[in-house]
C-alpha cells in the first residue's frame, strides 16, 4: 500500500490531509506531466453537516492509476511509496492533481 497526503481538504473524503476511503483512482491516461493527472475520487464538500465521517483516515491506502506513462504505474496500479495530491480550494476532480507523477 501506498502512503499518500493530500491537499485537497475540499474534498468530502479528505481529513486532516489524509483520505478516508480505502481506494482511490489517479485519472490522466494520456498524462505527460503532472498537471494532466487528477484524483478521480475527487467529491466536493459542499459545506453543511454532511462529511465522510463514517471512515477515519487512511494512511496507507490502494492506488489505482490510469497514468500509464508514470515511472509509478504498474500494471494500473501505483507501486510509489509516497504520493501528493494537491489540490487546495479545488472544486472539481480537474482542480487536483497528482504531484508525484513522474514521466517513464
Amino acid at each position: 500500500m501506498t502512503s499518500l497526503k493530500c491537499s485537497a481538504t475540499t474534498c468530502m473524503h479528505n481529513s486532516d490531509h489524509y483520505c478516508c476511503k480505502n481506494v482511490i483512482s489517479v485519472d490522466g491516461s494520456t498524462a505527460t506531466a503532472k498537471d494532466n493527472t487528477c484524483c478521480g475520487s475527487f467529491d466536493e464538500s459542499r459545506g453543511g453537516s454532511f462529511k465522510n465521517s463514517y471512515e477515519t483516515p487512511n494512511h496507507n491506502l490502494k492506488i489505482e492509476c490510469e497514468a500509464t506513462n508514470c515511472v509509478y504505474n504498474d500494471n494500473k496500479l501505483c507501486n510509489a511509496d509516497h504520493i501528493d495530491i494537491s489540490g487546495s480550494g479545488a472544486k472539481h476532480a480537474d482542480d487536483t492533481e497528482c504531484a508525484t507523477f513522474r514521466m517513464r
